[in-house]
């Protein structure tokens, strides 16, 4: 297979997965609406259900080898212990600061960190072209998210997004670390033990906030969990990983930020939300850089082994996956009322 389609594929995983991550917010919106479920509720459910999906398919592919090679404990502990640092602390993030801040200080900061440690850790170079296209995507990302409403900054709020963006960043650095060296594993185990660490650490903030959901529509409740679990949990962690261990970490993270733009298509076409100059604006910027670094990406020559996997260990940023829904949602944008990474 050449290095042009490879890669091409691998971009088109990352392209699947965050719009996967978009569509969480809408049905995590629609679940907080049908229910008294809380965001570390959903997350653990989300985690739990996801890992019960990974588990059936790795049952059914059992005794078939993968020809893969197996991922590391240690490697597979240390990407569920991101996944799950990037989901709680952005959580928090979001219950100090608010939605808006913390959704653009996590987002934004993690294509920086990212850049960075890509940069001085492995020695991938953006390059001018790459630099300006990250910018665009983090205007665009701001313009999306805080051009609809008002927002408070509060310096621990930041702090914890931050801290959200430092684990959503070493796991997408370590993937992409691991594909280079051809020591990826398999993404389905990689996955399942992320969901798995995550649920883990989950479980004990869920029961404090309440694990089971009280509603009166319990079929539209237990649908809508099931979808969290299997499209944006599952298929789009699996795809994540295998997209991020083969292309450069800077641009697996401006791609990504296409969750906030697909939830913000859903928000006007299926939540009836009204389109805003901002949102236009904002979609336009981020889409812009996307397709920029994807057609650098898509050009790149090969620069060494890539698994087809990622490594063993979040935003997404994790108990739902990259920022999410994480409560005080009323009155905000879906753009930013994703649940997904």
């Amino acid at each position: 297979m050449s290095h042009t389609s490879a890669a091409g594929r691998s971009l088109f995983y990352l392209v699947v997965a965050g719009a996967a991550w978009g569509t969480a917010g809408a049905a995590a919106s629609l679940l907080f609406l049908a229910s008294d479920l809380g965001p570390l509720a959903l997350s653990f459910w989300r985690c739990a259900g996801g890992l019960l999906v990974l588990l059936g398919v790795l049952a059914l592919r059992r005794g078939r080898d993968s020809g893969r090679p197996r991922p590391r404990p240690g490697s597979l502990l240390f990407t569920g212990l991101m996944f799950t640092v990037f989901q709680a602390a952005y959580f928090g993030a979001v219950q100090q600061t608010g939605l808006a801040v913390g959704t653009v200080v996590t987002l934004g900061a993690g294509p920086v960190m990212i850049a960075l440690g890509a940069r001085y850790g492995m020695g991938e170079r953006l390059g001018a072209g790459g630099t300006a296209a990250v910018c665009g995507a983090l205007a665009g990302l701001a313009v999306l998210v805080l051009g609809g409403g008002d927002a408070e900054v509060r310096p621990l709020g930041v702090g914890l997004a931050l801290l959200s963006a430092a684990g959503y960043a070493a796991m997408t650095l370590w993937t992409r670390a691991q594909g280079r060296r051809g020591a990826g594993g398999d993404v389905l185990v990689t996955t399942a033990w992320s969901a798995g660490v995550g649920a883990v650490c989950l479980l004990p903030l869920a029961v404090l906030e309440g694990v089971v959901p009280h509603t009166a529509a319990l079929g539209r409740v237990l649908w809508l969990m099931a979808y969290v679990a299997v499209v944006p949990t599952a298929l789009a962690y699996v795809l994540y990983f295998k997209g991020a261990a083969a292309v450069r970490a800077a641009t697996v993270s401006v791609i990504m930020l296409i969750e906030p733009v697909s939830a913000a298509v859903i928000a006007v076409l299926v939540l009836g939300e009204r389109l805003t100059g901002a949102v236009v604006l904002g979609t336009v910027l981020l889409l812009a850089a996307v397709v920029a670094l994807i057609v650098g990406e898509a050009r790149r020559p090969a620069d060494g082994p890539v698994a087809t996997g990622g490594p063993g260990a979040a935003g997404g940023p994790v108990a739902t996956g990259g920022p999410g829904a994480a409560g005080g949602l009323e009155g905000r944008p879906a753009a930013v009322q994703s649940a997904a990474r």
